[in-house]
């Protein structure tokens, strides 16, 4: 996601996606292809609507520039592909099923390297972006992911609430203080790198 150019970002969201699913279809068990299946699903739907933003984008400003975001409502859109490729709230739900199925070490690799590269696409574009929505999503993220956590017995649906909350609060951060929320999120995935 370091390119400015949008068509090479989503190319390389998309490689990242493909690359995942691999390491979720390694054990052979149907729980791990229901993964992969919802994951997939996911990260499409999302891709699509990134498309559709950044194609929305080029029509108004004639650029594929990722930094020349101008349209109201492809902001709003990126924002939303965004959110529901790192699994934020309100499009959150199939981040616990995803991470349940899946070995824990692949838990750990979708909780933080897969969220690696749509963060940085928010980065990219933070100042185009409606604080107002990202201020309640990130608010309705910490709820959604503490009351979530609440009586979980299933370690890998506790690391997905976690995730949850912690975008949360790295998307309120975000809203006043980008380099802040840039800390906040290595932080947490330093700490769960396996």
């Amino acid at each position: 996601a370091s390119s400015h150019h949008w068509l090479l970002a989503w190319t390389g969201l998309e490689l990242n996606m493909l690359s995942i699913l691999v390491i979720i279809m390694k054990p052979k068990h149907p729980r791990a292809a229901e993964a992969a299946i919802k994951y997939f699903l996911t990260q499409t739907i999302a891709s699509t609507m990134m498309l559709f933003s950044s194609t929305i984008n080029a029509i108004q400003t004639g650029q594929w520039n990722i930094s020349m975001m101008t349209d109201k409502y492809a902001c709003t859109m990126l924002l939303l592909a965004m959110t529901m490729k790192i699994g934020a709230a309100p499009i959150y739900f199939w981040l616990p099923e995803v991470m349940q199925g899946t070995t824990m070490t692949t838990a750990l690799i979708i909780a933080t390297w897969q969220k690696i590269a749509p963060i940085s696409i928010l980065f990219m574009t933070y100042n185009h972006l409606p604080p107002k929505i990202m201020l309640t999503i990130g608010i309705l993220s910490t709820i959604i992911g503490g009351w979530g956590s609440i009586n979980q017995a299933h370690l890998r649906k506790l690391m997905a609430y976690s995730s949850i909350t912690n975008l949360g609060w790295t998307m309120v951060i975000f809203s006043s203080s980008p380099f802040t929320a840039t800390i906040n999120i290595a932080i947490y995935m330093m700490m769960l790198i396996p």
